[in-house]
C-alpha cells in the first residue's frame, strides 16, 4: 500500500485536528473537576508549594480548622479564597507589631 505526500499530509492534519478537540474537552473536564461553585480547588501539593509549608504544618491548619477543606473521593483540597484567607489572617496577625 502506497500513499503519497498530499494523501498522507491530508491524513495527518485530520488526526491532528481530532487530537486538538480532544484535548480542549479534557482541559475542560479537568476544570470543571478543580472547581467548586466556580471557585478553583488546590490540592495539597498546590497548596504546600504555594505557602512553602510542610505537610504536617498543613494538617495542623486543617486541625485547628484555620483551612477549611473538603474531601472528594479520597483526596483533600481547598479552595483557592480559603488559602487567601489564611495569608491575609496570618499576615495581620504578624504586622500587628511596629
Amino acid at each position: 500500500m502506497n500513499i503519497d505526500r498530499i494523501e498522507f499530509m491530508a491524513w495527518m492534519e485530520r488526526i491532528m485536528t481530532r487530537f486538538d478537540i480532544l484535548h480542549e474537552k479534557i482541559s475542560t473536564k479537568q476544570n470543571e473537576l478543580s472547581s467548586i461553585d466556580g471557585e478553583q480547588l488546590l490540592d495539597n501539593q498546590e497548596v504546600l508549594q504555594m505557602l512553602k509549608i510542610s505537610s504536617r504544618s498543613l494538617q495542623r491548619y486543617r486541625s485547628d480548622k484555620k483551612l477549611p477543606y473538603y474531601t472528594i473521593s479520597g483526596k483533600l483540597y481547598y479552595k483557592l479564597s480559603d488559602v487567601h484567607q489564611l495569608i491575609r489572617n496570618s499576615f495581620n496577625k504578624s504586622s500587628g507589631y511596629y
